[in-house]
């Protein structure tokens, strides 16, 4: 599936997947929603890193109200679940995921960046949840992926007062792992695109797919996860080669920032 609102392009290892309605403020219609979906269901097999970013000044600004139809209970469910399954596929796709953020991040667009694996923002970004103005609740997965970068108690502020978060205090509060100038969020974020894709697949991987499961488990199955996890991981060809490379001197050791 192509969609007018969505540009992917392959940077030899790394795919940079772009909202490209700028003049809507990147929002989020149902088609450009399965989109998304495709696109990390259908990534090259070359590719070991994604960068998502957005056209013009703004992130993304939510979803297409002018999209919202009437439903019943049963359709507006089945609505929120097509979300769900479209992000799931970036958060357990196949790379790792890499937002570069920039003016509005608001409602779904928040919970699009909130699915991807790191999160650079500029100073232009703020964040905001106007779905308790509006009448309506988050429906794409929101209100399990917010509360764990910034708890359930700043998620409720916004959501009951409207608060918006700025760039330096979102940082703060945990939207974002990185804040650089403003401008400059893709060229950071396809920075560590490019780190990333240089690791070992299956280490990437399991930090993806592994890691927030064993954080969602009691400690003693969590335990035994990560055994079994570090086991697979490091019976794999590419990690006994990267391990001989720096028992043997020919890979970079690590050094203080």
């Amino acid at each position: 599936m192509t969609h007018p609102d969505l540009q992917l392009e392959v940077h030899d290892d790394v795919a940079v997947i772009r909202l490209t309605r700028g003049a809507k403020r990147n929002a989020l219609s149902d088609g450009l929603i399965l989109a998304l979906r495709n696109t990390f269901e259908t990534l090259p097999a070359s590719v070991r890193a994604a960068v998502i970013d957005g056209e013009g000044p703004h992130f993304c600004a939510g979803l297409d109200l002018s999209e919202l139809k009437e439903r019943d209970a049963g359709q507006g469910m089945q609505h929120s679940r097509m979300w769900h399954a479209a992000l799931n596929c970036v958060q357990y796709g196949p790379v790792p995921v890499i937002a570069a953020l920039h003016g509005a991040v608001v409602g779904g667009g928040l919970e699009l960046a909130s699915a991807c694996h790191i999160r650079v923002a500029d100073a232009s970004t703020f964040y905001a949840l106007p779905e308790g103005s509006r009448g309506i609740f988050v429906g794409g997965g929101g209100s399990v992926r917010i509360p764990k970068l910034i708890g359930v108690a700043r998620m409720t502020d916004m959501m009951l007062t409207g608060r918006v978060y700025n760039a330096e205090d979102g940082e703060r509060a945990g939207f974002a792992q990185y804040l650089v100038p403003e401008g400059t969020a893709f060229d950071k974020a396809f920075e560590l695109a490019k780190r990333v894709a240089q690791n070992a697949p299956l280490t990437n991987y399991a930090l993806m797919h592994a890691l927030p499961r064993i954080a969602e488990q009691p400690a003693d199955q969590g335990y035994f996860t990560e055994a079994l996890i570090a086991g697979i991981a490091q019976s794999a060809p590419e990690a006994k080669t990267r391990l001989r490379d720096f028992l043997e001197g020919r890979a970079e050791k690590v050094k203080k920032a």
